[in-house]
């Protein structure tokens, strides 16, 4: 009879917490955060190089294997004078032009949010995120002009650039609202 009400106590005693639940979720988060980032760089890379079109291996191959003039001829065809093609755009607005100009930005705002998300301790600089943006848009420029499948253009990699700073730049305040409002509430809730 003892042996049974101790078998009673030990199922029933309260387990103390281990924080495996919380390490598993934080697990689950950064691997899932990595798999949406894996994803935006693929429709990256889809609309840049590719310009929504299939993604076919042979055409690279056969551009890869054209004639070394010709990729200097595609190069030399590039914009390397940095806002030329943005005081272009207002120039004479068209609706290309436009969408050209705020696509650049816009394309890479979640790299900035991601790459922040990402950054070990999220201790990333708005410096950290602008060098990271910059060398992923100078390896899409480069690699336009290397497959002749566009154009090298310095206003792109400045756009670009700036997008993932301005998607770093919008976490930071949507975080420091967040946190905002927790001490808010924090506070009114001990009045």
């Amino acid at each position: 009879m003892n042996q049974t009400r101790v078998m009673r106590e030990k199922k029933t005693a309260p387990v103390k917490s281990t924080g495996q639940p919380a390490v598993s979720f934080a697990k689950l988060r950064s691997a899932g955060l990595q798999a949406l980032f894996a994803v935006y760089i693929y429709v990256l890379f889809k609309i840049i190089l590719f310009k929504f079109s299939p993604i076919d291996f042979r055409f690279l191959w056969h551009q890869l294997q054209r004639s070394p003039d010709t990729i200097l001829r595609q190069l030399w065809t590039g914009n390397f004078t940095p806002l030329e093609t943005v005081y272009n755009t207002f120039d004479s607005v068209t609706v290309t032009k436009l969408v050209n100009l705020v696509g650049n930005v816009a394309l890479f705002i979640p790299f900035g949010i991601f790459i922040a998300l990402l950054s070990s301790n999220r201790q990333i600089t708005w410096f950290g995120v602008m060098l990271r943006a910059f060398g992923v848009s100078a390896v899409l420029e480069c690699a336009q002009g290397l497959f002749s499948i566009g154009t090298f253009d310095v206003d792109d990699l400045l756009l670009n650039t700036l997008g993932g700073v301005v998607g770093y730049c919008l976490l930071r305040l949507w975080q420091a609202g967040q946190k905002a409002r927790q001490a808010q509430s924090r506070d009114s809730g001990q009045t």
